[in-house]
């Protein structure tokens, strides 16, 4: 078959959605300044579906260092790959500042999250080592293992956060290696993205007494949020010294573009020269970098803003449990909204929710969740008020009546390009 005649009538499991979601369930257009409350329309939302957590997007210090560092090197600086033209004594700065803040001994600068991720596992796992990891990694990770697969490398899958079971696994790892010759990663999340569960740092680490391997935990939505000082969830779990590979992006705390691997120098001497996705790509521009460092400097310097995203995530998920919405077992700011319902029920629960009630926020469905299943995920930054928090429960109790009368249900699947 012509691969375009493929793709053209099997759109996938999504894709299949496109012509009644796109613009308004899928890619939205958010409009305005980065805040609590945006233009979708033409009509100011609420909105909690930004991955900016302690609220640095806008934060005149950061806009004034982005602004200036476009100003003084432009885009295009510095030009070529790290490796050949591209480093840069502010790229090192950054690099070291946040190394210490980690508590590493080295870290290396990555141009993305998704492809850093990837990429750092790609590059320490051959054929003959095995991937131990958790059932509700992101994709990247994912996407990670695959290649390694692709090498022919092993790998073995454990039910999310199930400890008896990922034990298992590592006896089956260590079994494998003893054949093969090689070693054990283990990959795992700090804070998972769409529960807002933690990944047991502290449970895992203990098996380190028992089973040798190597741990890497990404970090993207616990770096900035967790743990005393901001420096993650091997921070608030004590045992940042247990986790031989930490991985953070700038993508959520940090209100950027970017990422970083930290680890012993040794390792990240050898990821320096042995990431291809790093080796053959532009560096990551100067008015990145320098945003970046404005950026760390007021995540370690202002605790106000993890404080303020504290309150406000704490108070939203106090409120919306004791109103009868279910959460599940988030421990992070990330906070999960499940309910039951098909794709018809959410299409209208979420045109409800935004068209009479001005909230905007993420909705999940399947393939993403079990059928049956309506997962809303709300973003809370320190940019978000208690009055946004009393608000959003409201109009959350609101739409669950009508949800669980069967309201939306009995309603034709709405078409938000005929509003």
């Amino acid at each position: 078959m012509d691969i375009f005649k493929r793709v053209i009538e099997r759109p996938g499991s999504i894709g299949k959605y496109q012509k009644k979601a796109h613009g308004y369930f899928a890619f939205p257009k958010l409009e305005g300044e980065i805040s609590a409350r945006m233009m979708f329309r033409g009509k100011e939302k609420l909105v909690w579906s930004l991955n900016n957590y302690i609220g640095l997007a806008n934060h005149p210090e950061v806009r004034k260092a982005d602004a200036e560092g476009a100003i003084e090197f432009g885009m295009a600086y510095p030009m070529g790959a790290r490796m050949m033209s591209g480093q840069t004594k502010y790229h090192e700065q950054l690099e070291n500042e946040l190394a210490d803040f980690v508590g590493k001994e080295k870290c290396f600068l990555l141009n993305y999250g998704y492809q850093g991720i990837m990429s750092v596992i790609d590059s320490m796992a051959d054929r003959n080592d095995v991937i131990v990891y958790d059932s509700e990694c992101h994709a990247s990770i994912m996407d990670g293992i695959f290649l390694h697969k692709a090498k022919g490398g092993k790998s073995f899958v454990f039910p999310h956060n199930d400890m008896e079971r990922a034990e298992k696994m590592l006896r089956f790892a260590t079994n494998r290696i003893e054949e093969s010759g090689g070693g054990i990663l283990f990959v795992t999340e700090g804070v998972y993205g769409m529960a807002g569960d933690l990944g047991k740092l502290d449970k895992i680490a203990e098996l380190k007494s028992k089973y040798e391997f190597r741990l890497l935990v990404d970090d993207a939505h616990g770096f900035g949020t967790m743990g005393e000082t901001g420096a993650g969830t091997g921070e608030h779990f004590n045992v940042q010294d247990d986790i031989d590979m930490y991985f953070g992006t700038f993508a959520k705390s940090m209100a950027g573009i970017g990422a970083f691997i930290a680890s012993k120098e040794e390792i990240v001497d050898f990821l320096m020269y042995n990431m291809r996705s790093q080796t053959f790509a532009k560096s990551l521009p100067m008015p990145m970098v320098k945003g970046a460092l404005k950026r760390l400097e007021l995540l370690k310097n202002s605790p106000e803003l993890r404080k303020q995203l504290w309150d406000v995530a704490t108070a939203l998920q106090k409120g919306l449990t004791e109103n009868g919405l279910d959460i599940g077992d988030t421990q992070s700011p990330v906070t999960p909204v499940y309910l039951k319902g098909g794709v018809a029920e959410a299409t209208n629960l979420i045109f409800d929710l935004r068209e009479k009630h001005d909230v905007f926020c993420s909705v999940v469905v399947y393939p993403v969740v079990p059928k049956g299943v309506i997962l809303l995920r709300l973003i809370p930054t320190a940019m978000h008020t208690l009055e946004d928090v009393d608000y959003t429960i409201n109009a959350f109790k609101a739409v669950k009546s009508k949800l669980d009368s069967g309201e939306y249900a009995s309603m034709d699947i709405v078409d938000a390009h005929e509003e």
